[in-house]
């Protein structure tokens, strides 16, 4: 493997941890900029295969996709440390948040500055959507995919598996299965220990609350591990399934605490998914305080992201034996250009969500209807202002993200958001 300095890798992971604000569409948006455009330790097509691979596994693609990045520089302690920076910092925030809110309600301010990066990811997310569309829609066939996975979630849909194993299936199958590659070989031994390894350190909290007959705590821990294992498609593809259960099966917490976590977890940095961890946080007040908060925020962050290390230090290894396998590979390569589709059902998704106060849903289809009366015309200003600093004046995405928090807090101090 190349071998990168642990400082370099710490600055490059620990910026983009930092910067991961907007969702997987983004999130992937900024990978691409850092890994492949700025470091270029990934080349155009290794990125894409990896993105595809992170696309099939359950659990957040973005932190898979770095988690990837990192064991293919430094090994398993390089995919523990970029899996690790990129969901800290978010972490971090995301506890801090959760504390407040129980403490002192809804934050105004906070969600004004909050508005104002969305404003400007919805950019970034543009920007991203044109890079990768330009590299993987590279005929009729790729962007056909990409068009039926777009109208297949976005209009009727379809689960995220299907899209993708249509998409695998139909790769494979228009394959010149004659043509040969050479295989690399694959190191099956480290792989094993690696899954072992990651299996039990998964469990052992389990265990440990079921012999000390910590029920809530271990309800916690399973729910959001069974969790872990079907959240294919990411944080998204899961939502409505997490929140029925959270509130309605459950009770841990309240319709409006759900929608307060979701909108919260979408504005901060990290994977979406470390919505669990918010909701964890509030369920864990409500039952005792802020220890039980603690312990369950623990818990869940443990059981949601450990099972994300596994998966990939599992399948990472295999990943360059597959793209050597000529069925494989196409198939690999179609699933690559249906996760463009993917990503601008994701990109649409959060733009309307920015921009349109209430979302319903169509009773025939799964498009979601904006209600244009709900039209926010500030974000509306914010995301114009920030396609003019980035697209027009070429201004960089952290230096556009800082005056667009402070755009939106000025918002707020004049009474108009």
């Amino acid at each position: 493997m190349m071998q990168h300095s642990w400082s370099q890798m710490t600055r490059v992971f620990g910026r983009i941890g930092l910067l991961s604000f907007g969702g997987p569409a983004a999130q992937i948006a900024l990978l691409h900029d850092a890994l492949v455009s700025r470091e270029k330790w990934l080349t155009e097509e290794q990125y894409l295969r990896a993105l595809s691979l992170c696309m099939l596994l359950p659990g957040p693609e973005a932190m898979q996709l770095a988690t990837y990045a990192g064991w293919r520089l430094r090994g398993v302690a390089g995919g523990l440390l970029a899996g690790l920076l990129f969901v800290v910092p978010g972490a971090i925030v995301i506890l801090a948040l959760a504390l407040a809110y129980v403490r002192y309600g809804d934050v105004p301010m906070v969600q004004a500055a909050f508005l104002g990066i969305k404003a400007a990811v919805i950019i970034v997310v543009l920007q991203a959507l044109m890079r990768l569309g330009g590299k993987a829609l590279n005929g009729a066939a790729a962007w056909g995919l990409a068009g039926a996975a777009f109208v297949a979630l976005f209009v009727f849909g379809v689960p995220f598996p299907a899209v993708v194993i249509f998409a695998g299936l139909f790769g494979a199958l228009r394959a010149n299965a004659e043509v040969q590659f050479s295989v690399p070989p694959t190191t099956t031994k480290n792989t094993m220990r690696s899954v072992l390894i990651l299996g039990g350190l998964w469990a052992a909290p389990l265990i440990a609350l079921w012999l000390t007959a910590q029920t809530f705590l271990l309800d916690i821990g399973l729910f959001f591990s069974k969790l872990a294992v079907v959240t294919f498609g990411g944080a998204y593809a899961v939502l409505a399934y997490m929140t029925q259960q959270v509130v309605q099966d459950h009770g841990w917490i309240t319709t409006g605490e759900m929608i307060d976590a979701l909108g919260l977890a979408e504005t901060t940095p990290g994977p979406l998914i470390l919505v669990t961890e918010f909701v964890a946080l509030l369920a864990g007040y409500a039952q005792g305080g802020v220890a039980l908060a603690l312990a369950a925020g623990a818990v869940t962050l443990w059981v949601t992201f450990v099972p994300c290390f596994l998966w990939i230090f599992a399948a990472g290894p295999y990943l360059d034996h597959i793209a050597a396998r000529p069925r494989l590979a196409a198939a690999l390569q179609s699933i690559t250009a249906a996760v463009v589709g993917v990503i601008l059902n994701l990109s649409v998704w959060f733009a309307l969500h920015v921009i349109f106060d209430r979302i319903s849903t169509s009773s025939a289809f799964a498009v979601p209807l904006p209600d244009v009366a709900s039209l926010n015309l500030w974000a509306v200003v914010l995301t114009g202002a920030a396609a003019l600093l980035m697209l027009q004046f070429r201004v960089g995405f952290v230096s556009t993200l800082a005056l667009m928090a402070v755009a939106g807090c000025g918002l707020s101090l004049l009474g108009l958001v």
